[in-house]
């Protein structure tokens, strides 16, 4: 796994081992972030559940200007800041050690541009973590969310009665990324 562009780009980032974690793989980085480009300059990043924060360090990367990583497990946390020691990103990045839901109770009313939702796949964690982003202001006028599933259909089911709605879907083998906006946008 590496950093694919911008600054660092070429980067190798350090992995969890295990089964706990799945990165996301390169082949669905790339297009995620030609997707989401236009929204990277400046921008104020939430990546809820890290892993090794690759996705947060891309986007420091190619120009966003702040990154919030954030898990809840300790090993998460040291190849985090392992990786952000080699990329050299110490000023634009806050790791945070704390349960998703705890984080977004302490980012009340915080505005961010863009939120990275990539759960642990057969947990319910999206419809909990969206209804308190939504619940606690936490997204700019214009902020998106980006969902990883490897189950489109129970995301779905989940979301429904959510306010939210999907601008975007792509499917790269058997991962879907969702991206998402507050249906008051569309």
């Amino acid at each position: 796994m590496r950093i694919i562009a911008g600054k660092m780009k070429g980067t190798k980032l350090y992995t969890l081992d295990g089964l706990n974690t799945r990165p996301t793989l390169d082949r669905v980085k790339e297009p995620l972030f030609s997707i989401i480009n236009f929204k990277l300059q400046d921008s104020v990043v939430l990546d809820l559940f890290s892993g090794s924060g690759a996705l947060g360090l891309e986007a420091i990367s190619r120009g966003a200007k702040k990154a919030y990583l954030c898990d809840n497990s300790k090993d998460a946390i040291n190849i985090i800041n392992k990786n952000i020691k080699k990329t050299k990103f110490e000023n634009d990045v806050e790791v945070i050690f704390k349960s998703y839901e705890k984080v977004l109770e302490d980012f009340k009313n915080t505005l961010f541009d863009i939120v990275f939702l990539d759960p642990p796949y057969k947990s319910e964690f999206v419809s909990t973590a969206l209804k308190k982003i939504l619940n606690n202001n936490l997204l700019n006028e214009n902020g998106i969310i980006i969902i990883e599933t490897d189950d489109k259909e129970k995301v779905l089911k989940e979301i429904a009665e959510i306010d939210v709605s999907i601008f975007d879907e792509r499917r790269y083998g058997r991962v879907t990324l969702l991206f998402l906006c507050t249906k008051e946008r569309m």
